[in-house]
């Protein structure tokens, strides 16, 4: 129960931290004037303080054995005072409250990102040394903010799409599509990269070891549901995306409207499915047994 629990709150910090940074970058880049950002920046930089205190307790109680808060006192200042993890619990929690008391598109896109960076911590990274935990800490954390950057601009699409009902509306999503197409390249170049960089780090450059274990077979799954992601990415490049502009120009774009919203929505819903692995995996060694 006590694994599942934290898995369960490692996906929804990931969630929350990943949106809080993508969706305040789009914010940036995009220049949306349909969303608001603002109420949703410090609704996500509360929910990650929120679920931050509790993953640190709940850790803490894991590694220590105790459960009642007085006992348990002690642990959670040595926690946070005497380790990395600790130190990188405190970071981000301080730039959420940045976040919660200043939401703006640049500050938040800041701080949101020191939050994402800081989950690199809690990963594999933390057991390299030396040279090989700074770049693997790199290499970790590139991925996540790339991952940020898609995932938030998928919900950041979604939610300019939903009840769309005026031609301004759906000029505004055709542009930010269009502003995206430059940064969804970098993205998928990011994460294709850093991706194949962190398997190296690791596992190693070796499969035999370790086809049969979860871990390998998690990760299996990850790899089709990335490469699904591009598909649906490509399909909104070079189609859908082109066909809504044609659709404006032509006065008739419900239809093409409808069907970029379709095809978003399942890009963001694969998305989040491999978030839910990424937490998951984290909490998994890759060797066998």
């Amino acid at each position: 129960m006590g694994e599942l629990s934290n898995i369960i709150l490692r996906l929804a910090l990931y969630v929350d931290l990943l949106l809080l940074f993508g969706v305040a970058l789009f914010g940036v880049y995009s220049f949306n004037r349909v969303l608001r950002f603002q109420p949703m920046l410090r609704a996500m930089a509360l929910l990650g303080i929120v679920l931050s205190v509790a993953g640190g307790v709940l850790m803490t109680s894991a590694m220590s054995g105790e459960t009642e808060l007085a006992a348990l006192w002690p642990h959670l200042q040595m926690m946070l005072l005497e380790t990395d993890v600790g130190l990188a619990w405190a970071v981000r929690v301080c730039a959420l409250i940045v976040v919660l008391i200043r939401p703006g598109l640049w500050i938040a896109s800041t701080a949101g990102a020191i939050a994402l960076a800081s989950l690199a911590w809690s990963g594999h990274g933390a057991m390299d040394e030396g040279w090989l935990r700074i770049w693997h800490f790199l290499s970790d954390i590139l991925h996540l903010l790339a991952a940020g950057a898609w995932l938030g601009a998928m919900l950041a699409l979604v939610l300019m799409a939903r009840g769309l009902v005026d031609e301004p509306r759906l000029r505004q999503l055709a542009h930010a599509v269009k502003r995206f197409e430059p940064v969804g390249a970098v993205i998928v170049l990011t994460l294709a990269v850093t991706g194949v960089v962190n398997y190296l780090f690791i596992v190693g450059p070796k499969l035999d070891d370790v086809l049969l274990g979860a871990y390998a077979i998690l990760l299996a799954i990850k790899v089709v549901l990335f490469a699904a992601m591009l598909v649906l990415a490509a399909l909104n490049r070079f189609h859908l995306g082109p066909l809504l502009e044609k659709s404006l120009r032509d006065g008739q774009h419900c239809k093409a409207a409808n069907a970029l919203r379709r095809s978003v929505l399942l890009e963001l819903a694969i998305a989040l499915l491999i978030v839910a692995l990424v937490a998951w995996l984290g909490t998994l060694s890759p060797e066998p047994g």
